[in-house]
């Protein structure tokens, strides 16, 4: 077999190349949302002040009322089930979490894909923290929980889970290797 001269297969990378961009284009129009801006199933409110962090994923907001939130798309290990013993972890991911919401005032957004409230009466939503970062990207690329889908996709799944899957290959948090043998 012949080989191809060189503007042939110059001209085969630039057709493969934008090929490779147009599904890339395709598959983000065919989530709705490029994940930078609130699609049609969210709503963001806020700013509200955060009173109390209960762990990593679970955190209370004056509302006007005190409302206890339950983010989306994140566990963390366990540090107050009252059945379970505390995880491995979950020391850690619960001071992150202080570090990053105590006191502070964040923006909650909320997913009609996910519903309003849990089964144990939390409210769900992500949280913005004041500098614009998503709360539960930032606690999963640090390594300090896992990408938590409970029944159907939500919308930031694929960048939590990118985020979790990051910090496993870099092993961050507990993702190092002897931290939760």
């Amino acid at each position: 077999m012949g080989s191809l001269p060189v503007g042939t297969l110059t001209a085969m990378f630039r057709v493969a190349r934008f090929v490779a961009c147009l599904l890339l284009l395709a598959a983000t129009c065919a989530c709705g949302t490029n994940g930078d801006e609130p699609s049609r199933t969210s709503t963001r409110a806020g700013p509200y002040r955060v009173v109390d962090v209960v762990d990593g994923d679970t955190l209370k907001v004056d509302m006007p009322e005190r409302t206890t939130i339950r983010v989306i798309g994140i566990d963390t290990p366990e540090t107050v089930d009252p059945r379970k013993p505390v995880e491995c972890f979950g020391r850690a991911a619960s001071q992150r979490a202080h570090e990053l919401l105590d006191g502070r005032r964040v923006t909650l957004e909320y997913d009609a894909s996910q519903g309003r409230e849990d089964r144990y009466g939390r409210t769900l939503a992500y949280v913005w923290l004041p500098d614009g970062r998503s709360f539960e990207q930032t606690m999963l690329a640090e390594g300090y929980g896992h990408e938590y889908t409970y029944d159907v996709p939500y919308r930031y799944q694929r960048a939590y889970k990118a985020a979790e899957a990051d910090a496993r290959a870099y092993e961050r948090g507990l993702w190092r290797p002897g931290v939760c043998d």
